[in-house]
């Protein structure tokens, strides 16, 4: 068996990311043999994965982040909140976005197959799984391009927004409106930007709870309209009260600041919401 030394335990160590044991061991398994070793790291962490693929990784890292006129948002999962917590496995996650903002992936599928060092991110998120024996899940990748874009993540990077402008604003009106879209989580900027399905269906529901409440047939539809309206104030971004002054909605704070300032679109992912 070949003589294994600390110095080259080290070199696999830092070229793969497995713990110093493991690594020593695949030297051993391979005799040395420093592709070898690498080949059952690597096999390793895909054996762990098929092994956990059953589990459940709702816990992780949510990341947003800008770059000039763009922003990208990842989220990055594993099984435990100490996994989460970890300053590696949120500089990896903060590796991929970084990734995500310089290539301008079109989807999820383009940004796993994007290479790190030589290996796409879907081989370095397996082989990360060897590491840790966790599943991980790379689980949301957007991007959002305007004028003026501002990120936000909520204490413990588990909520995370991007927002985008017409123009450049204050940075502090920009945080406003991304904390804003963190607390309330609108569906949409204003009104017209609702899909039609789903003011259908909040009509359809408002309809169906005042025919279970008795109400005659011949109000249903004027309740219905009431049970819309009250959504569109309180799920879209424009019309809903503005966290930091209920006392007007968030288009009068935007239009007090600059009446040519727009919210073009935001991004919103929180784990569990």
């Amino acid at each position: 068996m070949a003589d294994i030394k600390a110095a080259d335990v080290s070199k696999l160590r830092k070229a793969t990311g497995a713990g110093m044991m493991d690594c020593k061991k695949a030297l051993q398994e391979s005799d040395g043999d420093f592709e070898k070793a690498t080949d059952i790291i690597r096999k390793k962490g895909q054996a762990v994965a098929n092994k956990r693929a059953d589990r459940d990784a709702t816990e992780g890292a949510v990341l947003a982040k800008i770059d000039g006129k763009k922003g990208a948002l990842v989220v990055l999962n594993c099984e435990t909140d100490f996994v989460a917590k970890n300053d590696d496995f949120v500089a990896f996650t903060n590796q991929i976005l970084d990734k995500a903002l310089a290539e301008s992936p079109a989807d999820l599928t383009a940004l796993k197959a994007l290479e790190i060092d030589g290996k796409s991110i879907e081989e370095l998120v397996t082989e990360r799984i060897g590491m840790i024996g966790e599943k991980l899940d790379l689980s949301f990748y957007e991007m959002i391009e305007a004028e003026k874009v501002v990120a936000y993540i909520h204490p413990g990077n588990k909520l995370s927004t991007l927002v985008g402008f017409s123009k450049d604003t204050d940075i502090q009106v920009g945080k406003d409106i991304a904390m804003q879209i963190a607390a309330m989580a609108p569906v949409a900027v204003d009104k017209e930007n609702v899909a039609p399905e789903i003011i259908e269906k909040e009509r359809e529901i408002g309809r169906e709870q005042a025919r279970l409440e008795g109400k005659p047939e011949a109000i249903l539809d004027k309740i219905a309209d009431g049970k819309v309206n009250k959504f569109f104030k309180e799920m879209t971004l424009l019309n809903q009260a503005f966290t930091k002054d209920n006392k007007k909605t968030v288009k009068q704070y935007l239009n007090e600041v600059d009446k040519e300032l727009q919210v073009t679109g935001f991004i919103r992912f929180g784990l569990g919401s």
